[in-house]
Order: structure tokens, then sequence, then C-alpha cells
């Protein structure tokens, strides 16, 4: 019986991110031969694949279609069909997924070609010979042949697998949720009450950060919203190429009309952009981590804050530091978040781990991951679609999934919702968490006598 290469995480990645259950292998090259008709009898109509290439830099790399093959002659429609990396160079899998861009050529099914994918996009098995063809210039799948598999076109093996356990919704939620009015009340109060644990810092200050379109700013506006009692927007939200946040900004949440002032700040960057010297510099990011960079402070790309700058505080205190980072990320675009973002969010999340300060990961958009949750929000961790999504947010910067939480924010609304705000409560209850967690570590400082001129760079 043929054995497959995939090692166990190997497996487990792919398992997730294919949201399946099992993996059956139907085809070895090394063992049925490198042969188009050893694939199609193999093969056709087993219901839906994934073809696995490796190759000697060290790639692992294929594509997933549902469609059954059955050597039909023809292009087969596949709206969720995709090309993936599984692994790179590195010993540990490193997760890049293209998505079909032509749904009508997603997959073509012709008993004289191995599995092929797009108009020639991908092609295994070219000629019954151990190697595959790639061209990038399709309007198929968008990729580059360096990432998909390191332009090393030669086949130390190709596996094909049928996929098994494929479903929309799990029969029992993986996270227990109560969608009551009762418990959003009672996550509102647990909220209102809660103070840190360290008397110098009355409030948790919270740093956002994220790619540009991420919904940072949407989320700042949608916690503000559960609070208020109203669907508000006083931070500016909106569609852009380029971040709408200009300046850094300390959001100082209230409840009610009251306004009883709330233990978090939330504090607003500029989004991050792949492109260098656009968007959040990296640099600055440290800045604000130790609490130098004042409200309102423009970003400048170009030239990031240093103590010679008017307004840099010099001497922060405890209470004008970050307590927890928290990335938002547009849990639709998981996928496709481009490498370089990638790095950027990994540099952040290295900066912040060696200050400790903890983070969290607060995944947007997640009514626009899955159908089902866009009509009913509670269905959201019996979401096969969801639940991928974070998995693969946890594969991509290392944040453990307790640490991963969805939300939908207030967009298109005019109405406060109970589902919606529960989902948003539990995001602010954890950031709170853990930013006490970072406060337990923390000893008080000791009183320092200090004019606010000492501590603020002269103008």
């Amino acid at each position: 019986m043929a054995s497959s290469r995939l090692t166990k995480t190997e497996e487990k990645a792919l398992l997730d991110i294919l949201g399946c259950q099992h993996l059956s292998l139907l085809y070895k090259a090394s063992l049925h031969t490198y042969n188009v008709n050893a694939f199609h009898n193999k093969c056709d109509n087993q219901g839906p694949t994934v073809v696995v290439g490796y190759n000697a830099s060290g790639y692992i790399f294929g594509g997933f279609t549902e469609q059954s093959y059955a050597s039909a002659g023809k292009y087969l429609f596949d709206n969720n069909a995709f090309l993936f990396r599984l692994k790179g160079k590195g010993q540990e899998p490193s997760i890049l997924k293209f998505p079909v861009k032509n749904a009508v050529e997603a997959v073509l099914d012709n008993s004289a070609y191995g599995p092929t994918f797009g108009a020639n996009t991908l092609v295994f098995l070219s000629e019954s010979k151990n190697s595959v063809t790639t061209d990038a210039n399709t309007n198929s799948y968008t990729l580059s042949a360096e990432d998909l598999h390191g332009n090393d076109q030669v086949l130390l093996e190709c596996e094909v697998y049928r996929v098994e356990g494929l479903s929309s919704i799990l029969e029992k939620p993986w996270r227990e949720m109560t969608w009551t009015a009762e418990k959003r009340e009672a996550l509102m109060k647990e909220i209102r009450t809660f103070k840190p644990c360290l008397s110098a810092v009355p409030q948790c200050r919270v740093l956002l950060v994220g790619p540009v379109g991420a919904g940072k700013s949407s989320f700042f506006n949608s916690v503000n919203s559960t609070f208020r009692g109203y669907v508000s927007s006083q931070a500016a939200a909106g569609s852009d190429s380029t971040s709408l946040t200009k300046q850094y900004r300390t959001y100082h949440l209230k409840s009610g009309s009251g306004r009883t002032p709330l233990p978090v700040i939330f504090c607003d960057t500029m989004g991050l952009e792949a492109q260098p010297n656009a968007g959040l510099d990296i640099e600055d990011v440290r800045s604000i981590l130790e609490g130098h960079i004042p409200d309102r402070y423009s970003f400048n790309p170009s030239c990031v804050m240093n103590p010679n700058m008017p307004n840099y505080i010099k001497c922060p205190s405890p209470k004008d530091r970050i307590h927890c980072v928290a990335f938002i990320i547009d849990g639709s675009k998981v996928e496709i978040l481009p490498e370089k973002l990638e790095e950027k969010l990994k540099d952040i999340r290295r900066k912040a781990n060696s200050f400790g300060v903890p983070q969290l990961v607060i995944l947007t958009k997640v009514d626009q991951i899955c159908p089902i949750v866009e009509e009913d929000i509670s269905y959201v961790y019996q979401s096969m679609a969801v639940q991928k999504q974070m998995r693969l947010m946890e594969a991509k910067l290392g944040i453990p999934l307790s640490h991963i939480v969805p939300v939908k924010n207030y967009s298109s609304e005019l109405e406060l919702r109970n589902d919606v705000d529960i989902l948003i409560l539990m995001a602010v209850r954890q950031m709170l968490r853990l930013a006490e967690d970072y406060l337990d570590d923390c000893d008080d400082e000791p009183p320092v006598n200090r004019s606010i001129k000492d501590c603020y760079a002269e103008p």
C-alpha cells in the first residue's frame, strides 16, 4: 500500500488549508509512474482532489479542486479551486494560497493531460514526465513561479489525494458561545468594572495595527457603538488604497449617556502597506510601544519619530506604554496576504515580544468568509471556513488560536445587533485579560519628581 510523503506536520497544515478532515492517497507517481493515463485511472470519478508536488529545492506545492475528474475533455467551473505552497526552502510549513481568478477555466479535465489548473497556469505530468510547467501570465490564477515552487519545475514526487470530510458547518461549535441579551449585558458589566492590577495604570492601552483596509478604525467605531448604545463613527473609516489614518490617535472609550470612562484606550495607527517607505514605519512601532509618541502625532514614513523631534515624550510612565497589541486582519484575505506585509506583521510581533507585550489577532469581516455566517453570525464557531482562516492566521504569525478572535464590524447597519455586540465584547475582554497578564508582571515604578517640560522634547 502506498504511503504519503507528507510528514504529520505537513499533513495537518494541508488539512487546515483545505478545511477537511481526511486525505486518502489515490496516486503516487513513484509507484504508479509519471504517466497521464495512470493518473486518470487512479483519480477519475473520485470527487474533490488535491495534487501535491515535491521538488529538490524543498518546496511542497500543488492545487485543489472540488470538481471530480472524468476525462470529459473540457474546463471545469470551480469557484473554490486554488493553488498553494505548503512549504518553501525552510523546514517548517510556509503557506501561500492562490485562489482562482477565472472560475470558468479553474481546472482542465482532459484525458490527454495530467492535473492542469487554469489555462496552463500549472500543469503536472506534462508530456508524462516528472515535471510541471508554469505560466504565471494567464488570467486563471495570480501567482509567481518563484513563490510557488522556487522556479524548480522538476518533480521528486507527485501525489494526488481524495479530499474527504469537506463541510461548511460543523455539527457543534468548537468554541462554546452564548448569544443571549443577558450574556451581552454580563460582558459589558465585566468590561465596565474591570480595574488594572497596576495602580499606576488606570486604563489599559491597546495598540491597533494591521494592513490598510483591514478595519482598524472600524473596529474602534464598533466597540464605541456597542458601549454608546447606537452605531457611531468617531474614527475615520472607509475604503482606500492607502491608509485613512494619518495620525497616531488615542481613543478614550466611554459608556452610555453618562459617558463613564472605560478601562481601555485604543491607540490607532496608520495602516501597514507592502511597499517600502509606505504606511506605518516599523521603527515608529518601538516608540509607540514605549510610550514616546503623543496623541495626534502625524506619521511621516520617510522620517520616524526620534528624541529630537517636538513633543517626543522622553520619560513615559507605565500608563503611557502599550499593554497589548491587537493585529487587525481582514479574515477574507488571509490567504492572499502579501509576503512583505506578513513580514512587517512578524517584525512588529518580534518587537512586541522583546518588550513582553502580549498580542492577539482580531479577524474582521468574518461575514465575508462564509455565506452562512453572513446570514447568521452565531454560526461563526461552526463555520469550517472561518475556522480554516483562523488556523491559517495561527500558522502565518505563530499566534496561538486562543489569541485569535473573529468579529464583524458595524458597517452598513443603522441599529446595534446582539450577536455582533457579543463578538466585539469578547474581543475587548480578551484584550483586557492579556493586558492584565502583562501588567501583573510589572512592578509599580517609584514616583519620579519631574516636570512636564522635562518629559517632552523642546518644540
